[in-house]
């Protein structure tokens, strides 16, 4: 039976780089070495980085732009504490969005390093929206939101244009849509979402922003210094830096960002439809503000869980509870994501949707 993988994290990959990714583990480039015992210094691998550094940046269109791209560890959390390191003046300020979890734990490592504004919430609404009015301090260092949050399907449609640096946690749906990007100043993501294994952290970064705290910053959570050594600091995660290029390398082959976007548009069109159509669903966030990579949905009556649970299990569906915090379900529909998988989840309601109503009578 064929999987259909609607986990937020890690999650579904082109089936495509799963086959390559497990020839390099038994014999990388026709050296005899697997990919998993190859010196990171070694010219194979230095070519893997340096074409992931570059493909990252073309895929973005940020090539030539003042822009490094850096593959570095400790997942999208570490940046929670580099970037106010890196960005944070000593006695400055620091400007947020709250808009779920991860901005809330973004929110707790800046307040360590200085005086941190959150300009709004939704919070009080169990983060169903994205706040759309507030003013950002003109004299805070940087802004930081981020753009697609992943718990309670929620996704920024715009972004302010300001005097400052901004920031932006891009881990959920970065490479899923057309921006412009070059009005970020800092872009973070976690490989694990549509980029690739959890392992490596992708940081895009304008240069010319950093060296302007005065702070001693320790050397691992320097970016310059990252930059400075072509993220070679100290030994990378290889795997997941060239299991991230192999996926680069299909979402350039299938047409890039734009093309992909058009398949995300109409996976999530899809869904919700069916969503808004069927009487025993409702969706979780606010229509205006919906995710096309994580759709969240409850159902009408919970005592029905049981027959649409096992429904969907026997269809071969895979990761779709919701998160605790949510509750109900959460289909997230990453890149490497197929239509037909959302078209079987659609069909899977539709016939919860008889089976409930046949049991009324």
């Amino acid at each position: 039976m064929k999987i259909h993988n609607y986990s937020a994290g890690p999650c579904i990959l082109p089936q495509e780089v799963f086959e390559k990714s497990s020839e390099a583990i038994l014999n990388f480039n026709n050296s005899g070495l697997s990919l998993l015992e190859i010196s990171h210094r070694s010219k194979d691998f230095v070519k893997v980085m340096d074409e992931a550094r570059a493909l990252a940046l073309e895929l973005l269109g940020l090539e030539n732009k003042g822009y490094e791209a850096l593959f570095l560890h400790g997942g999208a959390s570490l940046e929670f504490l580099m970037v106010p390191y890196n960005l944070m003046k000593e006695n400055g300020k620091a400007a947020y969005l709250d808009t779920g979890t991860w901005a809330s734990a973004a929110i707790k490592e800046a307040k360590i390093f200085g005086e941190t504004v959150i300009v709004s919430s939704s919070k009080t609404e169990n983060y169903t929206h994205i706040p759309k009015e507030f003013e950002v301090p003109t004299d805070a260092n940087y802004f930081h939101c981020t753009s697609n949050n992943t718990i309670f399907g929620t996704q920024m449609k715009s972004f302010p244009t300001l005097s400052m640096p901004i920031v932006c946690d891009m881990s959920s749906d970065i490479f899923s849509r057309t921006l412009d990007f070059t009005q970020f100043d800092l872009i973070y993501a976690g490989a694990q979402k549509n980029m690739g294994p959890a392992g490596a952290t992708l940081v895009v970064i304008k240069s010319s922003i950093l060296g302007k705290t005065g702070r001693n910053i320790p050397s691992m959570l320097d970016y310059q210094k990252h930059i400075t050594a072509e993220s070679m600091y100290n030994t990378p995660p290889v795997f997941a830096v060239y299991a991230s290029l192999l996926t680069l390398q299909w979402l350039k082959k299938s047409g890039g960002i734009a093309a992909i976007e058009k398949i995300n548009q109409a996976k999530a069109a899809l869904l919700y439809a069916e969503i808004d159509r069927n009487p025993y669903f409702r969706g979780a966030a606010n229509e205006e503000d919906r995710s096309i990579m994580n759709a969240t949905f409850l159902l009408e009556n919970e005592a029905n869980a049981p027959v649409f649970d096992t429904l969907w299990k026997e269809a071969g569906i895979s990761g779709l509870p919701g998160h605790r915090s949510v509750g109900g379900y959460r289909a997230s529909m990453y890149n490497a994501l197929p239509i037909e998988s959302v078209q079987v989840l659609v069909d899977v309601m539709q016939d919860f949707e008889k089976k409930v109503a046949e049991t009324k009578f």
